[in-house]
């Protein structure tokens, strides 16, 4: 078996691809018109895949809080990076910062996250220093 994508219901699917385009690297797939007023996207970056569904309804509550909803469902998606610092510096003010930087070095030596929104308010997390157990 072999993970191919993540779906994120989106307003303006074209916002949201730039967005993930311009800060993590992903580059448009494929492209399919649905009769909506932006078109279903595929982006990838190497094999991880991010399906941009377009959307007629707004969301039925509040955007996500801190790092995603604390009730059953996706709390977020997550990009490893080698520098949190140099990212959130990177991405300048597109860097709505919901939650952190944490520093989580008790557990992991180096472990840091942060937690920002994406231009529709869909929670990513950045992380850079994360290792599985031995």
């Amino acid at each position: 078996m072999i993970f191919h994508h993540v779906a994120l219901n989106c307003k303006d699917t074209l916002v949201i691809e730039q967005f993930y385009a311009k800060h993590f690297g992903f580059q448009r797939a494929r492209k399919f018109d649905i009769g909506l007023s932006t078109p279903l996207l595929f982006v990838k970056r190497d094999d991880v895949y991010l399906e941009l569904y377009p959307v007629t309804e707004n969301r039925p509550g509040a955007a996500p809080p801190a790092d995603g909803y604390t009730y059953p469902g996706v709390r977020h998606i997550a990009f490893k990076v080698d520098n949190v610092d140099a990212k959130l510096a990177e991405m300048g003010a597109d860097a709505v910062i919901m939650h952190g930087p944490i520093d989580y070095s008790a557990f992991i030596p180096n472990w840091r996250t942060v937690w920002v929104a994406d231009p529709e308010g869909n929670i990513v997390e950045i992380s850079q220093g994360y290792q599985d157990e031995a």
